[in-house]
């Protein structure tokens, strides 16, 4: 703390002590303790210095021993100082000042709000950054990392996993069976001073050996299910098209229905109906074969066949 000893001051009052400005998530609070021995009824009056040139006027006259300044903030990169004098009356003491602060550096990263599930013979763990008054923490800082620690809850052997600052769902790999694993997670920003206020511990039990089978078998059954009622819900819908396609029906146009089923009209047919063998007829016929001829010029009769 730097007590400036050009401002006008009474003589009786002293300057509050233990200056400084503090800041979460990127806001920003000027706190101070009282001078010694002050009374019940001091008065305080702060201001804000940027870059040790501008001078903004903010707590004037205010009991309180804080004095909130996040809506003055007009860089996140800036350098901050704040300072605050005490008041009496007429009576007012030397200005105390802070220390010069850098807010992107030194604020404080809230803990990260963390989830955990069981899946399988897996743990899951989902991670959420911190809400930020100004800006994000991932556009302030350009790589951040979240530190997992997780151990057995009876044995506290802890066994650190790093993960990318891509990732904000991690699975652990390779655990225990029927036992209890607890999670902290902590983020690493580049160029803050420290890691982020750790997380609440979670805790949470893998499932039995056993489990996970009946779960396989339960995860199955369910896909064997759900293949049958799809199957079901395809046939009802679609069953008008599938029994035409598997029993086609050719339908007989009507004026071909009308001609196979009527009478037939034709005289001719009805005379091959009718009608009788008829009586066969038979005419007798009969080969003469002429002779040959004799020398004397005469002619033998032939033998007439029958």
């Amino acid at each position: 703390m730097y007590v400036s000893h050009h401002a006008a001051v009474s003589g009786v009052l002293n300057s509050p002590t233990n200056v400084q400005l503090t800041s979460t998530n990127m806001d920003l609070v000027l706190r101070w303790d009282p001078p010694a021995g002050a009374p019940r009824d001091l008065l305080y009056t702060t201001e804000l210095i940027l870059r040790g040139k501008s001078v903004l006027i903010c707590c004037v006259n205010t009991s309180a021993l804080q004095c909130e300044l996040t809506h003055l903030v007009v860089s996140i990169y800036g350098r901050y100082t704040g300072r605050v004098k005490a008041q009496l009356g007429a009576q007012s003491s030397a200005w105390a000042s802070s220390d010069d602060f850098l807010l992107d550096k030194q604020t404080s990263i809230g803990p990260p709000n963390v989830s955990l599930y069981s899946n399988g013979a897996k743990l899951e763990v989902s991670i959420k950054d911190p809400v930020f008054v100004h800006s994000t923490l991932r556009d302030i800082y350009y790589y951040a990392t979240y530190n997992i620690t997780y151990w057995k809850k009876d044995r506290m052997k802890e066994v650190p996993f790093v993960v990318d600052n891509s990732q904000n769902r991690v699975v652990l790999h390779s655990l225990d069976p029927s036992t209890e694993y607890c999670v902290q997670v902590q983020i690493i920003a580049s160029t803050a001073q420290k890691p982020s206020t750790p997380s609440i511990v979670h805790c949470a039990r893998t499932p039995s050996g056993n489990h996970l089978i009946k779960l396989w078998n339960l995860v199955a059954a369910l896909f064997v299910l759900a293949g049958v009622l799809t199957l079901v819900v395809f046939v009802v819908r679609h069953w008008r098209s599938l029994s035409h396609f598997l029993c086609p029906k050719y339908a007989i146009p009507e004026h071909f229905k009308e001609s196979l089923l009527a009478p037939p009209k034709s005289s001719l047919y009805l005379a091959m109906q009718t009608s009788q063998p008829g009586e066969e007829f038979s005419d007798q016929i009969s080969v003469v074969m002429c002779s040959r001829t004799e020398e004397d010029g005469s002619k033998q009769p032939a033998e007439e066949k029958r």
